[in-house]
């Protein structure tokens, strides 16, 4: 029996709760990084007098490096291993977020946060590749979405940051403490195992038994039924490459896939990013905006756990294709509110579905490339979703500066809307539905 077949045939298990811990854990740190910005962008602006072009140009350049870092991050990860480059890339972007904290210029806080991208966006595409590979199919699109609501917990962990430590001790201390992944990196080395996936197609088949045996015995051997469906993936007679994401087979996964990381980083990293200052802008305190956003960002925690229930329930197009549709209803009417209780109620509900399609979109991704081109095609997807991701600041930042603040405030929501509801009808015209199959079967299917 085939490494892919013994892994499904096993029951959800210590280990595989262990797993999610230890990879939560870093994509918590992740999380809690790239939303600092959001919160140390005021007092930046404040203390070095930015424009809003600048600002908008210092949330992108960290977008631009998780770009490019995917694509490397994913491309080294299906060719040296998932917990080198897991491990690595969190020694490296802890490092450099410490840097940033030094840094004495805007030049060179550009410069580190370009760095901090690089090494966050190498990481992303792997965590997720990795979960995807241990998890069994009946359970794979929860256990990726629940790895993935740890990014919320992050981003709270962000906004308390700036909430109870900016304000009192500057922005620079933020990013110090956002320095913590390099330690964390410590514990990965010893704790997180190879994913048995990818030595089976190095033909480490030996190290793959052993850590299989492992799960095994961690998860009481295997139990219920299991699913059908090819031994292995055919991959050793033919390397896939990176051109046979746009082959006849792979071309409406990947164009779906591309569609859907652009349309969601959009208008998540435009509305994130900007939040703060827009609220600031509007008359509140620092302070103030920066409470108010915490309280928003706690819709992300239910809005992760509802998708990890649905996505197994009523399949991941539907759910994808509902959520996205519902923020863009929620980010219309965050445009309309004029009281806090408004903003407050409609912010939530923006971080409530944007995040659950967040949950689903990672845990959709590596379900439609085979073992070798897992991470690469993954990578490549998290790029396309960072240009996205690093137009939407800017292009905010422009509309401030030419509309005004008062002008601007709703168009910039209405974008965000139209982005929501066209990505939206992007998957429910080109996605195709990958609940309750597993890796194997979904890599012979066309």
């Amino acid at each position: 029996m085939s490494i892919a077949r013994r892994l499904e045939g096993l029951p959800l298990g210590a280990f595989h709760y262990r797993l999610l811990l230890i990879c939560g854990i870093g994509w918590l740190f992740d999380a809690m990084d790239v939303g600092l910005v959001s919160f140390v962008l005021p007092a930046v602006g404040k203390d070095w007098h930015l424009s809003a072009a600048q600002m908008g140009a210092l949330g992108s350049i960290g977008l631009l490096g998780m770009g490019l870092g995917a694509v490397a991050g994913g491309t080294l990860s299906d060719l040296l291993g998932r917990k080198k480059v897991f491990t690595y890339t969190l020694i490296f972007y802890g490092i450099a977020t410490f840097l940033a904290g030094l840094a004495v210029s805007y030049p060179w806080l550009m410069f580190w946060r370009f760095l901090v991208g690089l090494g966050l966006g190498a990481e992303v595409p792997v965590a997720f590749t990795l979960m995807s590979e241990f998890s069994p199919a009946r359970y794979r699109g929860r256990m990726v979405v629940l790895l993935e609501s740890f990014w919320a917990f992050g981003w709270i962990a962000a906004a308390l940051i700036g909430y109870l430590a900016v304000p009192r001790w500057g922005w620079r201390t933020a990013f110090f403490i956002g320095a913590l992944p390099a330690l964390y990196a410590a514990v990965l080395r010893r704790a997180l195992p190879e994913s048995p996936r990818y030595l089976e197609k190095t033909g480490e088949v030996e190290a793959a038994e052993a850590i299989v045996a492992m799960v095994e015995n961690s998860s009481g051997g295997p139990a219920g039924e299991i699913l059908p469906g090819p031994e292995g993936e055919g991959e050793t007679a033919a390397r896939v490459t990176f051109s046979d994401l746009w082959s006849r087979r792979y071309f409406r996964r990947t164009l779906c896939l591309w569609l859907l990381w652009f349309g969601i980083n959009f208008s998540y990293y435009g509305i994130v990013t900007w939040l703060p200052s827009l609220m600031v802008g509007r008359g509140f305190a620092i302070i103030k905006s920066f409470e108010y956003v915490l309280i928003m960002t706690l819709g992300q925690v239910p809005g992760y756990f509802s998708a990890a229930y649905l996505v197994e329930k009523i399949g991941r197009k539907a759910t994808l294709v509902t959520y996205l549709a519902l923020s863009g209803g929620a980010a219309y009417m965050f445009s309309l509110s004029t009281t806090t209780s408004q903003l407050i109620l409609w912010g939530l509900a923006v971080y409530f579905f944007n995040l659950g399609a967040w949950g689903v979109l990672y845990a959709y991704t590596p379900e439609l490339y085979p073992t070798a081109i897992r991470a690469t095609g993954s990578g490549w997807a998290s790029f396309c979703g960072r240009i996205g991701a690093i137009l939407a600041p800017l292009i905010v930042g422009q509309m401030l500066v030419l509309m005004g603040q008062a002008a601007a405030y709703p168009v910039i929501f209405l974008l965000f809307t139209a982005v929501f509801v066209v990505t939206a009808l992007g998957m429910l015209l080109l996605g195709i539905e990958t609940k309750g199959k597993t890796l194997e079967e979904l890599s012979f299917t066309p």
